[in-house]
């Protein structure tokens, strides 16, 4: 199992826009990927493709998040979603 462990950059956290974007780009994935909140048991990871359940985690700027998935690609796969989350997307340009 690879695991990444990451802090969401987002300012007001893991809400409808940057949950939307997490989980599109885990959809793509051909493999599952989890997210749970650092420290929470393994039974309350959840589907990173899912927005509803990103948005369920509470995770808000600054939280600790630990992505997890096995197969082929895995290590590529949780770096790219690690720098979506490492992304602040409520930035005003």
């Amino acid at each position: 199992m690879t695991e990444r462990t990451t802090t969401i950059a987002s300012r007001v956290g893991l809400h409808a826009r940057p949950a939307a974007i997490f989980a599109e780009a885990a959809g793509k994935l051909p493999l599952e990927v989890t997210i749970s909140v650092e420290g929470a048991p393994d039974s309350e990871a959840v589907d990173a493709s899912s927005m509803l359940s990103l948005m369920g985690l509470g995770a808000t700027h600054g939280t600790t998040v630990v992505l997890r998935a096995e197969g082929t690609g895995a290590d590529n796969a949780l770096d790219a979603l690690v720098q979506i989350l490492q992304a602040d997307h409520d930035a005003r340009s």
